[in-house]
């Protein structure tokens, strides 16, 4: 009788996911914040439009140079837990040796069960390596492409997001005109978002929405509040 492959699908996109997620919240919600605060002492779409490109442009390249460094800090954090581990092996056998005892018997194996598999690690210190790299510290080898992609994509997510609550000024004269448009466009924006992020990440995907409209809604509202206030 023949068999249907047992086939496991399971979301491998995580850090891509985790850089949109950083660039497209501060994307959408801080030149949304920018504009509404704007909007609020203003009454020249021009202004508002030149205000947001230009934190368009400061906010990407902030994000996007912070997605870099915390990638190669990242890498540079690897490589260094790596080269004490090659050194641990050769230098503090017996204490690798029962680590990796600790972590075998941590899933249930017995002492007895162990010991062959520490003999097989043994005569292949790389592995073993890779092994402790994994499971004592949980460090995954980092992808050497890493800081520029998430550089880009943190960079690119944020610019996308900024051009949403400002294309509204681009198209009307006046700030407060354009305003209610502008917000509108991005509330509705920050609920797909947020929808999207909860089913990528495993979260409730209407309460992840919610959540993204109010914490957008709320930023915006203070800004537009405070500038109308002090003008």
């Amino acid at each position: 009788m023949p068999t249907v492959p047992h086939i496991e699908q399971h979301f491998t996109g995580t850090e891509r996911v985790r850089d949109i997620v950083i660039g497209m919240s501060d994307g959408l919600t801080v030149p949304f914040a920018l504009a509404a605060g704007i909007s609020g002492a203003v009454s020249s779409s021009h202004i508002v439009v030149v205000a947001g490109l230009a934190e368009i442009a400061a906010g990407s390249i902030a994000m996007g140079l912070g997605g870099y460094l915390a990638a190669r800090s990242d890498a540079e954090h690897y490589d260094s837990e790596r080269k004490r581990e090659e050194s641990e092996i050769v230098d503090r056998t017996d204490d690798e040796i029962k680590e990796t005892r600790d972590i075998f018997t941590s899933y249930g194996l017995t002492e007895d069960e162990t010991v062959p598999l520490v003999a097989s690690l043994q005569k292949r210190p790389t592995s073993w390596v890779d092994f402790m790299m994994r499971f004592e510290l949980g460090l995954e080898t980092p992808d050497p492409k890493r800081a520029l992609t998430s550089a880009a994509t943190i960079a690119g997510a944020y610019i996308a997001g900024g051009f949403i609550p400002l294309a509204p000024y681009m198209f009307f004269k006046t700030a407060p005109e354009a305003f209610w448009y502008s917000v509108l466009f991005t509330l509705i924006a920050l609920g797909i978002f947020g929808y999207v992020k909860g089913r990528f990440t495993g979260a409730r995907p209407v309460r992840s929405s919610l959540q993204t409209v109010v914490i957008g809604g709320l930023a915006a509202g203070a800004a537009y509040l405070i500038a109308k206030a002090i003008s």
